[in-house]
């Protein structure tokens, strides 16, 4: 369990989605089929599953009603503060909605957000000079 291949968005809206991830985002389009998309990236796969199309072929029951606040986050980790920068501009450009500009952060870690039309959120983000690795945090100042 040392690497994650897929990432699985579950979306009421498929189509909306679809066309979010590849028309606003820029993500190419692999595999479209009824209830489920995926998208070629590096690394991972990012996946969209429509709910009610998940719940049928799964035979779930219907999942918690939803509490508010985030579900998920995916995060893109780029090589520097530029280029977090240039991607924040280049989205919000194509209408991507932004929830926070690129800013430092307290974990050592400079970054944007955004959301999608389902709102599940995504981070864009480098590690500034030092790296993550040896961070101690203390109150407030604690990402978890």
């Amino acid at each position: 369990m040392d690497k994650i291949s897929d990432v699985c968005f579950l979306v009421q809206d498929l189509d909306r989605a679809v066309q979010f991830y590849r028309d606003v985002v820029g993500f190419r389009l692999r595999r479209l089929a009824p209830g489920f998309a995926d998208f070629f990236t590096v690394g991972a796969t990012l996946a969209l599953w429509q709910v009610d199309h998940m719940q049928r072929h799964l035979k779930l029951p219907p999942g918690p009603a939803q509490r508010g606040g985030w579900r998920a986050m995916a995060a893109v980790h780029v090589d520097s503060s530029d280029m977090v920068q240039s991607m924040h501009r280049e989205l919000a450009a194509r209408g991507v909605p932004f929830v926070a500009e690129p800013q430092a952060y307290p974990w050592n870690a400079y970054a944007c957000y955004f959301t999608d039309p389902e709102d599940n959120l995504w981070e864009i983000y480098t590690w500034q000079s030092g790296g993550h690795a040896n961070l101690i945090f203390s109150g407030e100042e604690d990402p978890q």
